[in-house]
């Protein structure tokens, strides 16, 4: 397991309720012997006072926690309330009962369904035992004397199961003497201090003593000593083999409970090999003419999306449920995958568009659902989150269209789990924050704003971890509020902001008009302090081009602090870590960070996380959901994402930007084109398809070109655009029909796309950091990224 992953250890907990003295001692030689074969073993240990429902919560939680393997509950219960154990048994996974105690391990032995069910550890080291004898067990007659479902039971059905001829006895069984005198094979485990005697065995069988009893005994020095079940002395001359009490059952079950914590663990290594799906599709049934998005969306079932992270290899902790159809992704599952390789990296962009759009969105979908659903390739696709500003326009909503959807297409679209509107309050804090640093500063003096600044707490104050940054910034090399002088609290509490400087404005995912110029301040209660503002949508905000180039909460955090909002009235910028709201605006994000999960209407999956526009951002989706899906997906795998508006604008700012922040090289560009936009094209003497191929190929990265046909097309005209793209070098170029057939409209495409990723790719940037001249190594005139608007730039 090493060999495969390095980081890899197997996991064990103990739980534990009470005190008691002999559990202590069985736990302590359990995480002995963890830790001695490199088992990470916690003991929990609850409380006496524990109730049977936080006992249980416990065991959920375990059960939850994917670095766990193995969970056994040690008994008895020492609880001061009436806990059922049976009920709190069964509530350990059954793929986690390393213990073997849970109903359906017991029915899967009882069925002799070995290999797949975890053998109780004490029958197992009994076993074991036996086979170390060299006494085969096949055709012998075996008698078990006891039937607890620890020992005696599941002991009855690992012999019966060795093809040995059984019989289990118990208190009511009569003349037990002759049934032991038959047995080749004897386990005994019924909690009587040497009851079978010496002379009940028959020569030479095999004698395994499972019980531990204390009888007086004033020779030690705690006036007792341990015996098991069988009085040994006289055994010992009568049997083959025998186990000695104590040292014989009692270390063989505790190496049995290590063998199946291993067990477990590698059991679950197989069944969580990124890039091995289980993944089951969705079956359209397509129909002429096409109906609209929304019937289509609403007649198609979703899986629930707990069932589709489990196909794609999340783990159930590494998933937040919003209902049936979404889900959050937690971030700590980079660091599971981080030795994994990544997939295919597909970027989907088009020609320039008309206001209707192009369908590349709909181009992605297609593409993926023809590379899962029909070439049984592992796919995710990564999009944008759409604003509900365009979706209320002409536009209409990013989910795809046809028989190409992201779905249910009402939740993508509106609200989703609420990334957009964490980023409208993030936003507009920091505008309050401004508005309200500017007032309190005109209106109190420096030591009144200092003492708001750092309040008494306790009767001392306090710097916070933000203002020891800017206390940092300004030179101040200082950490007691009270050791500051005059000049320096000055300095440190007022920003001195230039009202006619500050760029940051409020947010709405609304298209309001009557919003894009407003006066702020206007209530009595601001003593005069107007000014003009306006509000953007929410998807300008550069919270979210922060939120999809980041790579981490901690990078987030930085990035967040860094944001300009305005400058000084002596021309220093000011950030949002001058305001002290950097940490604010970071618990408001901290949700939004994480990727949504949904599924297309064939069922494949797809990371729906950020969504900046093009214009005045990059116009991708985030960095972190690429970054997850590719080691998701394994080598063999492909990632789709897709860049915002024309080619000229969303892929070069995922080349340049996007791909230089996340260290991710392409391997295809999918350029999409219609023969509605060429024609516009045309007639505007702008050989747009060719132009973009060329863009695309100073970047070094193959380019299919995808011809998205609509019913108005003509055989001729989707055969010429063909052509001319192939004539342009492009790899290939090929029509796609996904509106109307879904993915098996586009297996064409898919299979170009699968062809391009085998060809050379010598990914370039087209300008360095530190280069001023923005030129390409001929020396042919490229884009100057125009990127000023946000500090992101620096």
């Amino acid at each position: 397991m090493k060999l495969q992953d390095p980081n890899f250890r197997p996991g064990l907990v103990v739980l534990q309720v009470g005190d008691r003295d002999d559990s202590n001692l069985y736990i302590s030689m359990k995480m002995k012997a963890a830790a001695e074969i490199g088992i990470n073993a916690t003991h929990l240990r609850l409380p006496k006072t524990a109730t049977e429902d936080e006992v249980l919560h416990s065991i959920r939680e375990v059960n939850e926690n994917s670095s766990v393997h193995g969970l056994i509950v040690q008994l008895p219960l020492d609880s001061i309330h009436k806990i059922d154990t049976e009920k709190v048994t069964n509530a350990v996974a059954p793929e986690k009962d390393v213990d073997g105690l849970t109903s359906i391990n017991a029915g899967k032995l009882s069925r002799g369904d070995l290999g797949d069910c975890f053998i109780p550890c004490t029958p197992n080291g009994c076993m074991e035992l036996i086979r170390q004898t060299g006494v085969s067990v096949a055709g012998k007659r075996a008698v078990v004397i006891g039937r607890s479902k620890i020992v005696g039971a599941p002991m009855h059905d690992l012999l019966l199961w060795s093809h040995a001829t059984v019989t289990t006895c118990h208190s009511k069984t009569v003349d037990l003497a002759g049934e032991v005198g038959k047995a080749d094979i004897l386990v005994v485990g019924i909690g009587k201090a040497e009851m079978v005697k010496g002379d009940w065995i028959k020569k030479g069988a095999v004698v395994i003593d499972c019980g531990i009893n204390h009888i007086p005994d004033e020779s030690k020095p705690s006036g007792k000593r341990v015996v098991g079940d069988v009085h040994f002395a006289s055994a010992k001359e009568q049997a083959g083999f025998i186990t000695p009490v104590p040292g014989g059952v009692g270390p063989m079950t505790v190496a049995m409970l290590m063998a199946n914590t291993v067990l477990s663990a590698k059991r679950f290594l197989e069944g969580h090999q990124p890039g091995r799906w289980n993944i089951s599709y969705t079956t359209l049934n397509l129909q002429k003419p096409v109906p609209s998005d929304i019937v289509i969306s609403r007649s198609c079932v979703p899986k629930p999306i707990d069932r589709l992270a489990r196909e794609v290899g999340l783990l159930s902790d590494e998933v937040e449920l919003y209902g049936k159809t979404k889900a959050k992704v937690q971030l700590h599952i980079i660091k599971r995958l981080q030795k994994q390789p990544d997939g295919k990296y597909v970027v989907v962009t088009g020609i320039t568009p008309t206001p209707l759009g192009e369908g590349k969105s709909t181009t992605t979908i297609g593409l993926v659902q023809a590379l899962g659903a029909h070439m049984k390739l592992n796919v995710f696709a990564c999009v944008r989150q759409p604003s509900q500003g365009p979706t209320f326009g002409i536009k209409g909503g990013a989910a795809g269209g046809g028989y190409s959807q992201v779905i249910p297409m009402e939740e993508f679209n509106l609200h989703l789990t609420g990334d957009i509107h964490a980023i409208t309050a993030a936003n507009n804090l920091v505008a309050a924050a401004i508005d309200a640093r500017i007032f309190h500063e005109s209106t109190q003096s420096d030591k009144a704003l200092y003492n708001r600044l750092v309040p008494l707490s306790g009767e001392q104050r306090k710097f916070s971890p933000i203002q020891i940054n800017r206390l940092k910034k300004l030179g101040i090399e200082k950490t007691d509020p009270s050791a500051l002088t005059d000049e320096e609290i000055t300095r440190f509490a007022r920003l001195d902001i230039d009202p006619s400087s500050i760029t940051w404005q409020r947010v709405l995912d609304t298209n309001d008009r009557f919003l894009r110029k407003i006066t702020i301040g206007q209530s009595p209660t601001e003593k005069g302090y107007t000014r003009e503002a306006q509000f953007d949508i929410t998807v300008a905000s550069e919270i979210m081009a922060v939120l999809a180039l980041t790579s981490s909460l901690e990078d987030m955090r930085q990035r967040l602090a860094k944001m300009v909002v305005a400058t000084s009235c002596s021309g220093e910028p000011i950030t949002t870590e001058d305001l002290g709201v950097s940490g604010a605006l970071t618990v408001l994000m901290k949700d939004a960070i994480k990727p949504n999960l949904m599924q297309t209407l064939e069922g494949t999956p797809v990371f729906v996380h950020a969504g900046p526009f093009a214009n005045i951002a990059h116009g991708n989706s985030s960095i972190l959901a690429d970054k997850i899906a590719l080691r998701l997906v394994g080598p063999e795998g492909f990632v789709v994402t897709e860049a915002g508006f024309g080619a000229d604008i969303g892929m070069e700012k995922f080349f340049n930007i996007k791909c230089r922040y996340s260290g991710l090289r392409p391997h295809v560009v999918v350029l999409v084109a219609t023969v509605r936009a060429l024609k516009i094209a045309f007639i505007l003497k702008n050989h747009n398809m060719r132009k973009q191929i060329e863009n695309a190929q100073h970047f070094g990265v193959p380019v299919v070109v995808a011809v998205n046909a609509f019913k108005t097309d003509t055989e001729a005209e989707l055969d010429l655009i063909c052509d001319m793209a192939k004539a342009a070098g492009a790899f290939d170029a090929v029509r796609c029909f996904h509106w109307a057939e879904g993915g098996a409209g586009a297996v064409a495409l898919g299979q170009a796309v699968q062809r391009a990723c085998e060809a050379p790719s010598n990914f370039k940037f087209l300008y360095d950091l530190d280069d001023s001249s923005c030129q390409s190594e001929t020396s042919e005139p490229v884009w100057v990224p125009v990127f000023c608007t946000h500090s992101l730039a620096r």
